[in-house]
């Protein structure tokens, strides 16, 4: 078997709806707001600017950075949109810091299950087969034949030794495993058992079996903990699909592992021998190189492609609108163990000040959907309790919010517009994002203006994404983005995510804003302890985890965000389509997405004629 099938902003919309007033970019600190249709868009300082530009573009103007094309290109797959700063690390065990070498996870390390979003299916992958013997006791059978790609064999002592490995070092993200997991034990070559307490944890642990990478036994452990937990791990050995080739400042490079388990024991083979993944300065920047062919699939959000789809200039996983899959909710994270955000009334203010009609139509052009207040996909929504959305939700209102700012004694004492804390101290506060993702600095543009004409004074900044992500982890930010759910079966995935427990200096894989609560976390607990097949049980722990969240409103869930996929068909063809609404494949090169069906994407590549 050869392993199938991907998405955009319409230049013309855009075009249509600027009137005339791009003849001068202003990328100064000035408020002047750019009439629009049905709203209105902002030219302060690289907002939008950057995209109107790129909207008024003809496709014969647009010119991306040169790629080098040093392979043959018939063996080579170029893709973007995933790296946004320099690699720095191949270790598998860092998830919040593998955008840029995406793949390592994946391509390199693989996971005991995938799993199939599209189709709501656990697939065996390494593991040729799980089953729970009882209620607490579950048995794991590999693959015979499996090795790592320095040769050795792969065996029950990799799995062993890779479980506890976060049973001995509490960074790790799959720590909280252990704290109702009594033991993981060999059982001869292939056999794996895990023994859990009376309670195990369900939801969270079948969400482990397709994300924890397997390591080498034999390579790590002789390693430090600082090693293990945040060291490089340059020259990665693992068992994938790929091996690590080489890397330059704007690529990493991988390479066809020919001595693939897989090629015999699944009778998959990636279609390219090089994946050349390019990190761009911009978005904008990353669409002339898909136009011409350069890059066949980008997975950076590009504004006009759904002008350029609907040429055939490029191609999408929809054809029409909204021509992405829903892959996320975008969160609007607060830091709140710092005033004024550790106020929930501020909070709820922040809530109502926030124009998400804005962000989804002139950041987006319609292309995302506003978020519910429970932050569940609609893919999840029989789990969003609607009674407790209509009583404690909210929507844009900036009336309301200055209601609720004065109410909780913050008031505008010196006339400038903007309220002062409770104590009369100044307030001035920075949402942010990573520079050159274009449509979240529209979308930060569109927070801080709304945020300001509801006087609260909020500045936008975009730093690069390695500042960006170490304020995230650190908790040295005021207001920032995340969207690092991923696509699941269970709302689960995204609790665990924004109410991460517990909380140390470093929060790599959630609730960046250090919300702390045991009532909650103790929610999203007992939620991985029902099983997915109980939906009433689920949908009650889930209604009780919203009330508290739309009442003390930790983070604010504003949009659903696309899973933005262009492709060219110049070289490589049988991209995943939405086939009579049969789809196939995710379309994406996203750290994390691989074993979510990526890599199957590469297996069912074919070249063009």
């Amino acid at each position: 078997m050869v392993c199938t099938r991907l998405y955009g902003m319409s230049p013309l919309g855009h075009a249509a709806w600027i009137q005339g007033v791009v003849h001068k970019a202003d990328f100064g600190r000035s408020t002047t707001r750019i009439g629009t249709k049905g709203g209105y868009m902002w030219s302060r300082n690289k907002r939008v600017i950057g995209m109107m530009l790129v909207a008024l573009l003809t496709v014969g103007l647009i010119s991306g950075v040169a790629v080098a094309q040093a392979y043959e290109r018939s063996e080579t797959l170029y893709v973007s949109g995933a790296a946004w700063g320099p690699a720095s690390t191949w270790n598998p065990f860092q998830p919040g810091n593998l955008a840029n070498t995406t793949g390592t996870l994946g391509f390199v390390y693989e996971t005991l299950f995938n799993y199939d979003p599209l189709t709501n299916t656990m697939i065996p992958w390494l593991a040729k087969s799980g089953t729970w013997v009882s209620d607490n006791v579950y048995d794991v059978t590999l693959r015979d034949g499996i090795t790592w790609s320095d040769g050795h064999a792969l065996t029950a002592a990799d799995v062993v030794y890779t479980m506890n490995l976060a049973k001995e070092h509490e960074a790790l993200w799959f720590a909280p495993m252990w704290n109702y997991l009594v033991e993981v034990v060999a059982v001869g070559e292939l056999g794996v058992r895990f023994e859990f307490t009376d309670a195990p944890l369900y939801q969270e642990f079948d969400n482990n079996l397709y994300n924890i990478p397997i390591v080498p036994k034999h390579l790590w452990e002789w390693r430090t903990e600082e090693q293990i937990t945040i060291g490089a791990n340059a020259n990665p050995v693992g068992s994938g699909a790929y091996l690590y080739d080489t890397h330059g400042s704007d690529r990493n490079v991988w390479l066809r592992n020919e001595n693939w388990w897989a090629i015999d024991a699944l009778g998959l083979t990636p279609a390219p021998k090089r994946i050349v993944d390019i990190r761009f300065s911009s978005n904008n920047v990353a669409l002339g190189s898909v136009i011409k062919g350069e890059v066949d699939l980008s997975n950076n959000f590009l504004p006009g492609v759904a002008g350029l789809a609907d040429q055939g200039i490029v191609s999408t996983y929809f054809e029409g609108a909204p021509y992405m899959i829903s892959a996320n909710t975008a969160v609007l994270f607060l830091n709140t163990i710092i005033a004024p955000m550790d106020d929930p009334a501020f909070r709820k203010a922040l809530a109502y000040a926030i124009n998400v009609d804005d962000i989804v139509n002139v950041a987006y052009a319609q292309l995302v959907a506003a978020a519910s207040p429970t932050g569940l996909l609609p893919s999840l929504s029989a789990y969003a309790d609607q009674a407790v959305v209509d009583a404690l939700g909210w929507s844009y209102d900036p009336a309301e919010a200055a209601a609720v700012l004065a109410a909780a004694g913050y008031k505008d004492i010196d006339g400038d517009g903007y309220v002062e804390a409770p104590d009369g101290s100044k307030i001035a506060l920075e949402v942010t994002c990573p520079s050159g993702w274009t449509d979240w600095m529209a979308a930060i543009a569109v927070i801080s203006d709304s945020c300001k004409a509801a006087g609260i004074n909020l500045e936008d900044v975009a730093p690069d994404y390695g500042a960006w992500n170490t304020q995230m982890q650190t908790g040295t930010f005021n207001m920032t983005l995340n969207n690092w759910a991923a696509m699941s079966n269970t709302p689960w995935t995204l609790y665990n995510l924004l109410f991460r427990h517990p909380i140390q200096a470093q929060m790599q894989s959630g609730n960046f804003g250090r919300y702390d609560s045991q009532e909650l976390f103790d929610l999203v607990d007992a939620l991985a302890a029902v099983q997915t097949s109980d939906i009433a049980g689920m949908q009650a722990i889930c209604s009780d985890i919203q009330t508290i969240m739309l009442t003390e409103v930790p983070m604010i869930p504003l949009w659903y965000n696309g899973m933005w996929a262009q492709f060219s068909t110049s070289t490589w063809t049988n991209w995943p389509l939405d086939d009579d609404n049969d789809p196939s494949r995710l379309p994406t090169t996203w750290s994390g997405y691989w074993q979510l069906g990526g890599l199957m994407m590469l297996c069912e590549l074919e070249l063009a004629n």
